[in-house]
């Protein structure tokens, strides 16, 4: 490319830059991450076949993050840090360039204990015979093996072009997301307890799973893109007789026969428009074949496409269980473990992430896709740090007149995560590889950030002009409230349903995040009341008409742009889409004082 060659250092020449020597122009350096991601290829394919051929399950990933730390440690990063949480690794790669950005890159390492039916020849033949509960077979049959690869993919291609890096990269090799054994700690939360991100802490976090949709598609979705999940442990517990005189004892097997059978209709007691589900997938009990045992144990978890809904299904079920195993004369406990948010992507975030995915994986090849009730634990990274999480489509599959993912011909067919025959196709790697290059660059040097008005190829930011809180023009959404029957708000069938704004705090600390390193000349911060959070905030709820309770007259401090409260310019500034209020009893954010004052960024 004209204009770009090598100068001291190894980076680019010819580059605008700002705040410290940030390359604004990356198009040079984003053809170099392909080329260097192109050259990982055939490594990325042999390390994720691999680890499918060794797998290991939750907090038993020994080998695995031997195999890890041994290469992050070959490419000279700053740091490698190692057992943390279990098995988890973190290496540490500082760029050459000015910047405080740190971007966190996350693959999961664990597997599962399913038969591996894929068919390659390289699948897993491994047993663990000494896991609690087992032995077990063991496969990678949820692709973790494909994350795993990846990262390691991207670390390789990200410490080439470590000059040109304006800030920080952690490489985050997780164990025990599929849930380690309830006797043991482990997982996401384990990993930022034992401080995994205190120094330095993440501006972002990224990461995606491999799933059941077109090779090399990139699929999103604003909102909760896993459901929130818990593991529930019910035990019944009757009085243990022989099987010929069963009214000597009291049997536990009608108990949970009826427990399972009332589990069914428990969908019926909550919201059909938001989904739950509840499932038992193992029943354990201890005895022989003429013997009424003393206990049966159901192990299962349940789901629930809103954060909210947990508290109501969990009580319903605790009540479920206890009367049923009463009716029969037992009595019956349940246990709820490892909880586990959703992960949410917020429309901030989506909004400056999809440029860069469609970058790389093409414009017709990055999706909306719908909600699932599977869950991931990286949501505990996402919600403390910001950031998005994908899905990278790996099967034979095409998009329907719909959109969603249908069997091609002469393919293996679709076969979804932790089914035994459950198969990923390797020139996917590379996507997944350029992904993680492109979101790491592209956020280190602040293309990549909510509400950041996107950067000319001229280097800096066009005067006067305010990114969109969505897509770009022509393929995004109007996220500004409007009217409609029921008053001021997003009307209800608006994409930003309920489900985007669980957690109020964790948006507050998005824009917080791009108003610490705005350019020069650009207010981007107002204040909640009583200094609870400074910060702009952009509300993404539907279907509301909000009250301002806000007291007339108040300014709030240190607000970088003006804010009338006088009833007739708050009414105005409401409708213009501008100010809107939430009252601090919705959605449960009882941490906030008097209202939140939402307001759009404001330019200088």
């Amino acid at each position: 490319m004209a204009g770009w060659g090598a100068r001291p250092g190894g980076g680019p020449r010819g580059t605008s830059e700002r705040e410290g020597g940030v390359p604004l122009d990356g198009e040079a350096t984003h053809e170099e991450l392909d080329a260097r991601a192109a050259g990982v290829a055939e490594r990325v394919v042999a390390w994720r076949r691999h680890l499918h051929r060794h797998p290991e399950l939750s907090n038993r990933e020994v080998n695995t993050a031997r195999l890890v730390a041994d290469h992050l440690r070959g490419l000279g990063l700053d740091e490698v840090r190692t057992g943390i949480a279990g098995h988890g690794v973190v290496g540490v790669l500082r760029g050459g360039a000015a910047g405080g950005r740190v971007v966190a890159l996350r693959a999961d390492t664990d597997a599962l204990p399913v038969r591996d039916l894929c068919g390659a020849d390289f699948a897993s033949d491994v047993v663990d015979a000494d896991y609690p509960g087992g032995p077990f077979p063991v496969s990678h049959a949820c692709g973790h093996d494909c994350h795993t690869a990846m990262l390691l993919g991207a670390a390789t291609v990200l410490s080439e072009v470590r000059d040109r890096l304006p800030g920080t990269v952690l490489f985050v090799f997780q164990p025990a997301e599929e849930g380690p054994p309830v006797t043991e700690e482990g997982g996401a939360r384990a990993m930022v307890e034992a401080g995994a991100f205190a120094d330095p802490v993440p501006t972002m976090v990224f990461g995606m799973h491999v799933t059941p949709y077109p090779v090399g598609y990139v699929g999103y979705r604003i909102g909760n893109q896993y459901g929130a999940s818990t593991l529930v442990r019910i035990v019944v517990t009757g009085r243990q007789t022989h099987g010929s005189t069963p009214w000597q004892g009291v049997d536990p097997m009608p108990a949970a026969g009826a427990i399972l059978t009332g589990i069914g209709q428990l969908y019926r007691q909550v919201s059909a428009f938001d989904p739950v589900t509840v499932s038992i997938g193992h029943v354990e009990d201890v005895g022989r074949f003429n013997i009424v045992g003393e206990t049966v144990t159901l192990w299962g978890t349940v789901r629930t496409a809103v954060e909210s809904d947990m508290a109501e299904v969990r009580r319903r079920l605790t009540t479920l269980v206890e009367h049923s195993a009463a009716a029969y004369g037992a009595t019956a406990t349940a246990e709820y473990l490892q909880p586990v948010p959703p992960v949410r992507n917020s429309g901030p975030w989506v909004a400056a992430g999809l440029p860069t995915f469609r970058r790389v994986a093409g414009e017709g090849r990055v999706v909306e896709t719908g909600g699932t009730l599977g869950y991931d634990d990286v949501s505990e990274f996402v919600r403390r740090f910001g950031g998005l999480y994908v899905t990278l489509g790996v099967q034979d599959a095409a998009l329907d007149a719909s959109g969603r993912p249908v069997p091609v011909e002469d393919g293996r067919g679709l076969v979804t995560n932790h089914n035994p025959g459950f198969y990923a196709d390797d020139s996917a790697l590379v996507t997944g590889v350029r992904l993680h290059a492109h979101v790491a660059y592209d956020h280190l040097r602040g293309a990549l950030v909510p509400g950041r008005r996107a950067p000319t190829r001229a280097g800096g930011f066009r005067r006067g002009d305010r990114r969109r809180e969505g897509p770009e023009p022509g393929g995004g959404l109007d996220l500004r409230p409007r009217r409609h029957t029921g008053g001021w708000g997003y009307p209800p069938a608006h994409p930003a349903g309920r489900d985007m704004m669980p957690d109020l705090t964790a948006l507050a600390d998005e824009h917080l995040a791009a108003a610490r390193t705005a350019p020069h000349g650009r207010s981007a911060h107002l204040v909640m009341h009583d200094g609870v959070l400074r910060q702009t905030v952009i509300a993404l709820t539907a279907g509301t008409s909000w009250t301002s309770t806000t007291r007339a007259g108040r300014e709030p401090p240190g607000a970088a742009g003006r804010v009338s409260l006088t009833a007739a310019d708050r009414a105005e500034e409401l409708r213009a889409g501008t100010l809107r209020m939430i009252p601090k009893e919705r959605h449960g954010l009882t941490a906030l004082e008097d209202a939140v004052v939402l307001l759009t960024a404001v330019n200088d």
